[in-house]
This record gives structure tokens, sequence and C-alpha cells, in this order.
């Protein structure tokens, strides 16, 4: 029984929580005096389910949204350095230093360029 002592636990939180959390959403439930039309109408994740109106987006938009994928995909190349960084020595932090200066250079000339405003 001590090795399922853990599991058991583990079972019991995991059944605790979203049954507690389902009985208090009852328990704290505001019950609407009227019910009026915004109210009858499904809404879910922020979208209402009515019809949607046409909504164009600016192209500095698209650019800053790309910009943040390209910046993100590239700090993310830095943790498998930084993990190896001291098998690697200097050779190691010196290619690290060298991608966070390219890193740099090209976020200063975003920076220049104004891609950066809205």
């Amino acid at each position: 029984m001590r090795d399922w002592l853990p599991f058991l636990i583990y079972a019991l939180m995991a059944l605790a929580i979203p049954s507690s959390m389902i009985v208090m959403s009852f328990a704290f439930a505001q019950r609407p005096t009227r019910r009026t039309r915004a109210r009858a109408i499904p809404f879910e994740s922020g979208v209402s389910q009515g019809r949607m109106k046409p909504q164009r987006f600016t192209v500095s938009f698209y650019l800053t949204a790309m910009l943040f994928i390209v910046f993100d995909i590239e700090i993310v190349f830095l943790y498998p350095l930084a993990v190896q960084l001291n098998a690697l020595g200097w050779f190691g932090f010196v290619e690290l230093l060298f991608f966070v200066v390219i890193l740099l250079v090209a976020y200063v000339y975003i920076w220049r360029k104004g891609a950066l405003e809205w």
C-alpha cells in the first residue's frame, strides 16, 4: 500500500479540484434577473456567434506578427546553447556572443526602419 499512496493522493486531488470548481461555480453564480436577447446569444472565447463583420488589418500588424515569430524562433535556439555552454567552453561563449550581436543588430535595424510602430 505504501507504493500506491502517492498515486492515491494524486488521484484524489485530480478529482477534488475539478469537482470543487464545478460546485463553487454553481454556489457563487449570479442568477440573471431579466432574460435579455444579449444574454440568450451564445458567447464563447470572446467571439459572438452572431454574424461576423469583415475586418481589415494593416500591413504593420502582419509585419509585427512575422517579426515576433522570427525573433521568437531565434530566441528558442539560445536554450540549447545555454545548456551546453559549460561543455563548449570558450568556443561556445564566443558563438553565443556572436549570435546575440546578430540579434541585436537585427533588432536595431527593424527599430530604426519603424517596423515596430503601429
